[in-house]
């Protein structure tokens, strides 16, 4: 399975394709129709303190919103709730609180909210997911809107030296840079290792490492994604090249070379996990846990690797 508990027993000779069918709700200012995205799906109102992010750091989708939530600094006004790194078939569980209990919902399993809203919900239960704290219903999982919707639905709530991660002078090409990123490279190495063919394998491998030598000459005259100051674009890559050589390099079989081999794209990377909101919400030990104990149909003996050196992301990264 993957992070998101949708299954990944790929038929032979099948391409891995990600279910993104995912809860659509949307948290808008004052519940009113937002000016990007889908207009007809369910709205929930801005409200401080009333809804909880339940995330992972082990799961590259939901790190995601730990760091936008940081950045922002929107920790006071939407409470976090973290998973274990492992998990079953059912559920992401609470493991590392004490009781294994959310302390907030009083939850065992994140299973427990979509159910009270969903008592028969069909698909994986996923991470990031927002809930309503009164409730204690989920209120959606739909990860890219989540992040999108932190900093233009929350703004009132923002730090004052909040970054912009979405500027509006390059937003049509960011978008469209986000778009290759998902599809070739934060979705590229799923395809990889969860191919189901040795065709499918190569196809997606082909593909991977082009989007790979596109990122790294696109960096190559800039500091970030979008030119000087960090966006979205740069959140959404770099929870993949985080977990690159832990994880996809040998688990899911994505290895031309390391990322520590790539000179713009490995200082790249270290750029952004020495800025604050990155590298502290960055566990190695999780990430692999969650990788080389769950997905057993890759790695059936549950063993987890020790390497790599993780204190190599210290190192200077010259890109200021």
């Amino acid at each position: 399975m993957s992070d998101d508990l949708t299954p990944t027993y790929v038929e032979k000779g099948e391409d891995f394709d990600r279910d993104m069918r995912y809860i659509p709700d949307r948290i808008t200012k004052d519940a009113q129709v937002p000016e990007r995205g889908p207009a007809t799906v369910p709205l929930w109102p801005v409200e401080p303190g009333r809804y909880r992010l339940i995330a992972a750091k082990a799961c590259p989708w939901a790190n995601r919103s730990i760091i936008v939530r940081q950045l922002l600094g929107l920790e006071d006004v939407i409470s976090l709730g973290l998973a274990g790194p492992t998990h079953d078939r059912r559920s992401w569980t609470f493991d590392l609180d004490p009781d294994g209990r959310d302390p907030v919902l009083g939850i065992e399993r994140l299973q427990e909210a979509y159910f009270e809203r969903y008592p028969e919900y069909p698909r994986g239960i996923t991470v990031p997911a927002i809930v309503d704290v009164p409730t204690g219903q989920v209120v959606t999982n739909d990860f890219p809107w989540i992040t999108h919707d932190l900093f233009f639905e929350w703004k009132d709530f923002h730090k004052a030296d909040a970054p912009d991660l979405w500027p509006e002078a390059v937003r049509e090409e960011m978008d469209q840079v986000m778009e290759r990123i998902f599809t070739e490279v934060n979705n590229g190495v799923y395809r990889c290792g969860f191919a189901g063919s040795q065709e499918a394998y190569d196809a997606a491998y082909t593909r991977l490492w082009d989007a790979m030598d596109w990122l790294e000459a696109r960096l190559a005259d800039r500091r970030y994604l979008m030119g000087d100051s960090i966006t979205e674009a740069d959140v959404r890559l770099f929870t993949t090249l985080a977990r690159f050589d832990a994880v996809y390099h040998g688990h899911f079989k994505c290895n031309r070379n390391k990322l520590t081999e790539m000179p713009v794209l490995w200082a790249y990377a270290r750029d952004l996990f020495q800025t604050p909101g990155f590298g502290e919400n960055t566990d190695f030990d999780q990430i692999k846990r969650h990788y080389y104990v769950v997905h057993t149909d890759i790695n059936p003996s549950g063993i987890v690797p020790q390497g790599p050196d993780e204190s190599v992301w210290l190192e200077p990264h010259g890109r200021a």
